[in-house]
């Protein structure tokens, strides 16, 4: 259950101990899960999203020629082959023997496979109807006992802390990518990116867990009550979270990545322009400011 939309953050590290598996294991349940085109489903919309939140930033105003920059920025950065070297590596990290086995057996049974088709065309949502869903405007039917079943999938499966999550994560690396790209102290902003997410953490998933809860509600629509017993089931088990936290790790990972490459372009682009612009005496470096703290955009 890997989407953009689904990033399910626990704390991976609790099981990094006795973990570790070869990377063509890792590559298996990678593929079984169709993580590629999940994630690439949400790559095309990056640029325009943090091109947005820079314009947004109201600590600094960028010009046109500087906000051409963040989207180029992004479109270099946020890319698939920047993406699964690491991811793929932290799920190699994160998993152990017995629990790939498992793993492997749930993906491959009549209910996983259908959980990750619903996930990959979930993904694959146009922003539109995303929106319409997310608002509340575009329900999936339901009952008191699928609602039931939902609540406790969403728990199980962090899915609201998770995306919160991940955004936190990609908006700490691309203000330390930019950090560094610009010659600024990076170890001084990743801290203070870092406080200001968990300063809105608990903001952000109170405001989110309610849309997030619809998203997850239509992209499972045709799955059956059985089916979601089923996926409750296994999240729930020891495997089950095990699986979670690897892949979890391995999105964390592949996010952050592509977060410091954008950041980076950017902040040798910005730097560049600022020398270009405004060219300081005795050679001393133009700074062109942080990146904005980032926040997740209204849909996944």
């Amino acid at each position: 259950m890997v989407r953009f939309s689904l990033l399910m953050l626990v704390a991976a590290g609790a099981y990094a101990a006795d973990s570790g598996v070869d990377i063509d294991t890792a590559a298996n349940l990678y593929q079984a899960g169709q993580v590629r085109a999940q994630v690439e489903a949400s790559l095309g919309a990056m640029p325009a999203h943090v091109r947005q939140l820079f314009a947004a930033d109201g600590s600094s105003t960028l010009s046109e020629e500087q906000l051409a920059a963040v989207t180029a920025a992004a479109q270099r950065g946020f890319r698939i082959d920047v993406f699964e070297p690491p991811a793929l590596s932290a799920l190699a990290a994160n998993f152990d023997p017995a629990s790939v086995k498992k793993s492997q057996a749930f993906l491959e049974s009549d209910p996983g496979r259908r959980m990750v088709a619903a996930d990959v065309a979930a993904a694959q949502l146009d922003e539109a109807t995303i929106d319409k869903v997310m608002a509340g405007s575009l329900a999936a039917p339901s009952t008191p006992e699928r609602d039931a079943l939902m609540d406790k999938l969403e728990r199980a499966s962090q899915y609201t802390e998770s995306t919160v999550q991940i955004f936190l994560t990609m908006g700490q690396a691309v203000a330390t990518g930019t950090a560094t790209g610009s010659g600024m102290d990076s170890i001084a902003v990743t801290e203070r990116a870092r406080k200001s997410g968990e300063a809105s953490r608990a903001g952000l998933q109170q405001n989110m867990r309610e849309p997030l809860r619809r998203y997850m509600e239509y992209g499972y629509r045709d799955l059956s009550n059985a089916d979601l017993k089923h996926l409750l089931a296994f999240f729930g088990s020891p495997a089950g979270k095990r699986y979670t936290a690897a892949y979890i790790a391995a999105m964390s990972a592949g996010f952050d990545a592509m977060g410091r490459r954008c950041g980076e372009q950017l902040g040798e682009s910005l730097r560049e322009l600022a020398q270009a612009q405004m060219p300081l005496e005795g050679g001393a470096d133009a700074s062109p400011g942080e990146a904005p703290a980032l926040q997740p955009p209204p849909h996944p």
